[in-house]
């Protein structure tokens, strides 16, 4: 099995979990404090990296991304502490691709040129709206007019930037989205992330919702209908859908995220950063202490599980099937034995909502309008 999860890629996922300000919509493991000791942090996140070193000694590192959080928030030297880090125990592939989050705040852009020099070469902006109402209430703290700045300074220091967007927001209109979706085509770098706002347990938003709030989301008719305009428009751009929610150039798809979507390894360290390694032939799923304190003053600071047969099938089939290129039919059949053998699609195709060669499978655009549904159906029980 360990060849076979070679064929995925190798991957170091470093979780950076201090913001300036929490969104409301956000649920990820993200926590607002007055200071952050930077070098204890440095040392830390270093430490973690050595030991995943060790127990996957001279692999090829194919892809480095600080993630959160607000990566943009640690310093340019703790950046570099954990890259240098990484090279003591696994080669660099020539092209490794290592990708950095960053707010469009302008004390966070002064740090780009630092960032680069520690060996970041490409950022993602998280700039979720082009619309001065729409990030108020999103909660973001920066403007458009600073989110524009922030990507011509990113443009002038990496060759590759990328950049989020929310849609299916309060009160916006079919024809609002699609003119705001140009206005972002044309300022892109050769990457974009379009998400559909979800509202998530655990979040202000949820809590909002609930009590009666958050009046004049798009329904679910209305949010396919966006889904939809935005394959279209990104597609006549030359952005293609390469996976459900990103969409870019040709050849410029993000190689990290292609390690989580074809099933490789990848390391995950920092609090709440969840990892699948696969040690001696057996994939484990590894997750790190959530809560910052506890992570850093921990001796041992995640937990390790092995994953069963049929685990590893289903994580394989769900992520696989969110990928416009669609599953490797070998890779399946050595991945999930008899499992991948008794795949019955023939329904699936009949309906239109998934497509087979010889070579692979995957799921239509019509699949992906109903893809949790139907990649539900298809995992094993």
């Amino acid at each position: 099995m360990s060849d076979t999860w070679r064929a995925g890629g190798f991957g170091l996922y470093v979780h950076w979990p201090f913001c300036e300000a929490k969104c409301p919509y956000c649920d990820f493991n993200s926590h607002v404090v007055s200071q952050v000791d930077q070098s204890r942090w440095a040392e830390a996140l270093a430490s973690e990296i050595r030991r995943y070193g060790v127990m996957t000694e001279g692999r090829v590192l194919n892809s480095i991304y600080f993630g959160g959080g607000t990566p943009s928030l640690m310093d340019p030297q703790t950046v570099r502490a954990a890259l240098d880090a990484s090279r003591e125990h696994w080669a660099w592939a020539n092209d490794i691709e290592i990708t950095l989050e960053a707010n469009p705040r302008s004390v966070e852009i002064r740090k780009f040129e630092g960032f680069s020099l520690a060996g970041v070469n490409r950022v993602s902006l998280g700039v979720q709206a082009l619309r001065p109402d729409d990030l108020r209430k999103l909660g973001r703290l920066h403007g458009v007019d600073e989110a524009l700045s922030a990507l011509n300074v990113a443009k002038s220091v990496f060759d590759r930037v990328t950049f989020d967007l929310i849609y299916a927001r309060q009160g916006q209109k079919l024809n609002d989205w699609g003119a705001e979706l140009r206005e972002a085509l044309d300022i892109a770098g050769d990457h974009l992330s379009l998400y559909q706002l979800t509202i998530e347990q655990g979040t202000a938003f949820w809590d909002r919702f609930q009590a009666g709030g958050l009046r004049g989301l798009p329904d679910e008719d209305l949010g396919a209908d966006m889904y939809l305009a935005t394959q279209e428009i990104c597609e006549a751009q030359g952005f293609s859908a390469y996976e459900v929610s990103n969409h870019a150039r040709p050849d410029a798809m993000s190689r990290h995220n292609m390690v989580y979507w074809r099933g490789g390894d990848y390391v995950g360290v920092g609090p709440g950063a969840h990892g699948r390694v696969t040690l001696n032939g057996q994939r484990h799923a590894t997750v790190a202490r959530r809560m910052p304190g506890d992570w850093l003053n921990a001796s041992f600071r995640d937990e390790t599980e092995r994953l069963s047969s049929g685990d590893v099938w289903n994580e394989f089939l769900m992520m696989g099937l969110r990928l416009s290129e669609g599953i490797d039919s070998a890779r399946a059949a050595q991945i999930g034995g008899d499992k991948a053998e008794t795949l019955d699609l023939s329904t699936l195709i009949d309906m239109g909502l998934m497509w087979q060669t010889n070579e692979r499978f995957g799921v239509t655009q019509s699949g992906r309008m109903v893809l949790n549904t139907l990649t539900a159906d298809l995992l094993t029980v």
